[in-house]
């Protein structure tokens, strides 16, 4: 209970509300600094930690893009390649601490919570930036949702390619539409869309993290098998040889792999939302650094192990992906449990992404249209063996479907899309990871203009900058290539 709370019919209509992922803040609550049910905001206490929060990131973190950097590597070599990935492991953890800092505005411990990305650009720089921030932050996780889609599914085609090359012993091609393989995946995620919020998915992340783990070690053990297998180490110092491809090919290839690891390692457009759930005190801000470096650590531990021993085993040959790229065909049933981990793993990780974007329209719905029923009105679904029941909201049920059902159906048009979102993230890594981050630093720390931090922050901003725009041209030539080759809804592998 709130003390001394004289309106009880405004503290239930913030709790229904919180429940359908949008809130209405307490007066009452606000003013008193919080109680034992909320938040000095008025919203339902949070009940985040540190491991949750990591548990988060990680799941965002270690896509199924971990098993593409023995590819990566392969373009750079040993030298730039586990270079190129510590160095973006460091600024990945250098502006998410700028970042998180900025989750308060003013005082870090009593200041103004800002709830999503768009609120800390709208309380720090505002104006036109914050529209350009949130044009590219949902686009991009509009991409991610495609993206994941077409992975999942690749993923599952693996697993029917496996045993029919088994039971064949691979003298069968066995082509297999990923088609089915979509929709199974949109069926499952339109069921956990409608999860109300992000604080109510935290279980979905902790079993989509340990199904990266699963996967990730799979993909090194084999690595370190065949290593061992083979008793040498391939690849070379530069990369993959001119001869084996093109001078052209060859930049093409190392603008992809620098892409690939930058945005193997970006999660800030969901940062912000992350950090929304943890619970004070201490100060969110510490938690979440806490959080960032244990993630950001154990990511860049298995990058390095699944990236270096990929190349090892197969050096110039490294697959696009370890485990759908049939670099191993045995043993074939731990192939399928690793395709299978990574089906379960980004059935999480879609939520974990676009639970920011549907909370987002959701708010817009209900405050330009505070008086519909269809968007606010919850119906109470009683559930058999539990004394809570399920909160149903109707526009919550539809708009998410639908939202689902478009990504699925782009999905399966176009299922090269991989490139397309290569080029989103491309866009939305610099605006996002670093460019925004830095600025509301300075804005929030008041650094004064050409002083020696202000100078390093800008020379930072403008070295990804550089990088950012060599990727999206490494991914355009992607697609270029891809569309030679296209054919809507007939895609097999």
């Amino acid at each position: 209970m709130v003390e001394n709370n004289s309106n009880p019919s405004k503290l239930q209509s913030s709790y229904n509300h919180s429940q359908g992922g949008y809130h209405v803040s307490l007066d009452v609550a606000s003013s008193q600094g919080g109680s034992k049910c909320f938040d000095d905001d008025g919203r339902l206490k949070r009940t985040g930690t540190v491991w949750t929060a990591s548990a988060h990131i990680i799941t965002a973190v270690i896509g199924s893009g971990v098993l593409s950097l023995a590819w990566a590597t392969a373009q750079l070599g040993w030298i730039a390649g586990p270079t190129v990935m510590l160095l973006f492991a460091f600024v990945t953890y250098y502006t998410s601490i700028l970042l998180s800092a900025c989750y308060r505005s003013g005082d870090p411990v009593t200041g103004k919570r800002n709830y999503t990305y768009m609120d800390a650009v709208r309380a720090n720089l505002g104006g036109f930036q914050v529209k350009v921030c949130g044009a590219i932050q949902y686009l991009n996780l509009v991409g991610v949702a495609i993206g994941y889609t077409i992975a999942a599914s690749i993923s599952m085609v693996a697993i029917k390619k496996a045993n029919c090359f088994h039971s064949s012993h691979q003298k069968d091609p066995c082509k297999v539409s990923s088609n089915p393989y979509m929709i199974m995946f949109g069926v499952a995620e339109i069921l956990f869309s409608q999860i109300p919020d992000f604080d109510q998915i935290w279980w979905l992340s902790i079993v989509a993290a340990v199904m990266s783990f699963t996967y990730s070690t799979i993909g090194l053990g084999l690595g370190v098998g065949k290593v061992a297998e083979s008793g040498k180490i391939k690849g070379s110092l530069t990369g993959i040889s001119i001869g084996t491809v093109t001078e052209t090919d060859k930049i093409w290839r190392s603008f992809q792999a620098l892409g690939a690891i930058a945005f193997a390692y970006s999660y800030s457009l969901i940062l912000i939302e992350i950090e929304d759930t943890i619970k004070a005190p201490p100060s969110e801000h510490k938690t979440m650094k806490k959080a960032t470096l244990i993630s950001v650590a154990v990511t860049t531990v298995f990058y390095m192990l699944c990236g270096c021993f990929g190349y090892a085993a197969f050096g110039d040959l490294s697959p696009g992906n370890l485990l759908t790229g049939f670099g191993f065909y045995n043993p074939y049933w731990l192939l399928d449990i690793a395709n299978l981990a990574i089906v379960v793993h980004l059935v999480g990780a879609y939520q974990v992404y676009c639970q920011p974007l549907f909370a987002f329209v959701e708010k817009t719905a209900a405050e330009w249209f505070p008086e519909s029923k269809f968007i606010s009105r919850d119906i109470e679904i009683p559930l058999f063996g539990f004394k809570s029941s399920y909160k149903l909201n109707l526009f919550r049920l539809i708009w998410r479907t639908i939202f689902v059902i478009f990504t699925t159906v782009v999905s399966m048009l176009m299922p090269f899309f991989n490139d397309v979102v290569g080029i989103l993230g491309a866009f939305g890594f610099w605006p996002l990871t670093v460019y925004f981050p830095v600025e509301m630093y300075i804005v929030q720390k008041k650094i004064p203009k050409w002083s020696t931090r202000w100078l390093c922050l800008q020379i930072l901003s403008v070295a990804c900058l550089i990088i950012s725009i060599a990727a999206a041209a490494g991914s355009f030539a992607g697609v270029v290539s891809d569309l030679k080759v296209y054919k809507p809804f007939e895609t097999s592998y």
